[in-house]
């Protein structure tokens, strides 16, 4: 378990933060970007949690806490070093998990037959700028997975890709099962 007693520490006031290695990296670090931009995404889910109910809302709860596990799994790179813990890393369970869900949501709704714009419902909403979010969260990932010095576990990749997904999906199911989409409808305002 993690115990916070003092919040501020003035370490990062020269712009560097420790990753959970120990290790000193600048705040502008890739990988400190990625799991920032995860936090983003966290951020966001929670706005959505507050117009969800029922299943929808302990799904939700449960994504936030694998964010909190990706997080973790981002801010502790494996340099081939032996670590005095056990890291934390996303598992193929919880990309499932992911994939379970969607279909399971998409059986109710029927085949896409334009583009939708974010809107519809607040939860729809919501989800789609939790979408977006976690859309960027996954590119700074990708990024920080294909530089030569650094390393990203496949899973947590896979996990971030799965998740857009996912949100996709959660937000046509708050509208309605897609009833509710908003259609892009292009050249309308020509």
């Amino acid at each position: 378990m993690v115990t916070l007693n003092k919040i501020y520490t003035r370490s990062g006031d020269e712009g560097t933060t420790r990753l959970a290695t120990g290790e000193a990296v600048s705040k502008w670090h890739p990988r400190v970007t990625a799991y920032g931009a995860v936090d983003e995404t966290n951020a966001a889910l929670g706005l959505a949690a507050l117009q969800a109910e029922g299943e929808m809302a302990a799904a939700i709860a449960r994504i936030q806490n694998d964010l909190f596990d990706l997080g973790a799994d981002l801010a502790t790179p494996d340099r081939g070093a032996e670590l005095e813990f056990e890291p934390l890393r996303i598992v193929q369970a919880q990309t499932d998990r992911l994939e379970h869900e969607i279909d399971a949501m998409n059986e109710a709704i029927p085949p896409l037959d334009s583009f939708v714009l974010p809107g519809g419902s607040a939860l729809a909403a919501h989800l789609h700028l939790a979408r977006t979010l976690a859309r960027r969260a996954e590119r700074q990932i990708a990024e920080l997975a294909g530089m030569e010095a650094e390393n990203v576990s496949a899973e947590a990749l896979a996990y971030a890709n799965r998740l857009s997904d996912w949100l996709f999906v959660a937000a046509r199911a708050a509208n309605e099962n897609g009833a509710g989409d908003v259609k892009w409808i292009p050249g309308a305002n020509r």
